[in-house]
């Protein structure tokens, strides 16, 4: 599909696929026949997360950790321009190419079993309004600017050092703009090292750092799903915080 540099563990074909279904499948076609209660309930994930910013218009937004983009594309229903970032390349090559047409992609079902399936953006998105670049959410370019919205789903539990994201996140959203974080908080050490983990709960970390220059509008949980195999899902909570820069 694409020349897929093996830099780290999101270039793998396979995990490509799993998030191209996981941002872009129906619920035909990631859900078992005998969906277990709630599963349903998990779907559209990068859907849902962004439609915690406000209704209004807006200027220009910022997509981290955008994965294969489809945050990103819902974003510019409402935002002028959106940028959406990510450290994989082949995540950032395939929301690039979703620009232009609908994506071809394998979804496994098990062992050498795979069903051919296509990517394609929904109605109602404007991909004129969204470029996407290869890029570190710890050390992002110096002139990327400002925005009226941030959106970081599932990223900082991924980070190495996610307080140099944190440091950062005060001059990328414009006083008054508003800024999503989502975070599982499944803090690993093959991602980030124990002592750069928080030292409590992940949202008294968070407001430490970002009470500042932030307002905590509101939190919640938002549950997400991800297909592996006919068989084998991933169901997780994010924990979803909405804040207003001062």
């Amino acid at each position: 599909m694409f020349d897929i540099p093996m830099s780290n563990p999101y270039e793998s074909d396979k995990l490509l696929s799993e998030y191209l279904l996981f941002h872009y499948g129906t619920a035909e076609e990631i859900l078992p026949e005998d969906t277990p209660a709630g599963m349903a309930d998990a779907l559209d994930f990068a859907v849902r997360t962004q439609r915690h910013f406000s209704a209004d218009e807006a200027s220009r937004g910022l997509d981290l950790g955008c994965a294969v983009g489809r945050s990103s594309y819902e974003m510019s229903r409402s935002c002028g321009e959106v940028i959406g970032i990510d450290f994989s390349h082949a995540f950032v090559d395939a929301a690039t190419a979703l620009r232009d047409a609908p994506l071809p992609y394998r979804r496994l079902d098990e062992g050498h079993g795979w069903t051919p399936l296509e990517a394609r953006l929904p109605d109602g998105t404007d991909p004129s309004r969204v470029c996407f670049e290869q890029g570190d959410a710890m050390n992002l370019r110096d002139d990327l600017g400002d925005f009226d919205r941030v959106h970081a789903a599932n990223l900082l539990c991924r980070l190495p050092e996610p307080e140099r994201l944190l440091d950062r996140l005060p001059s990328l959203v414009r006083p008054g703009g508003e800024l999503i974080l989502a975070t599982p908080c499944t803090w690993l050490g093959e991602f980030t090292p124990p002592e750069n983990w928080p030292d409590g709960p992940t949202l008294d970390w968070l407001q430490r750092h970002l009470d500042p220059s932030f307002e905590l509008l509101s939190t919640r949980d938002e549950p997400f799903l991800i297909r592996e195999t006919a068989r084998k899902f991933q169901w997780t909570s994010s924990q979803l915080s909405l804040w207003r820069r001062r």
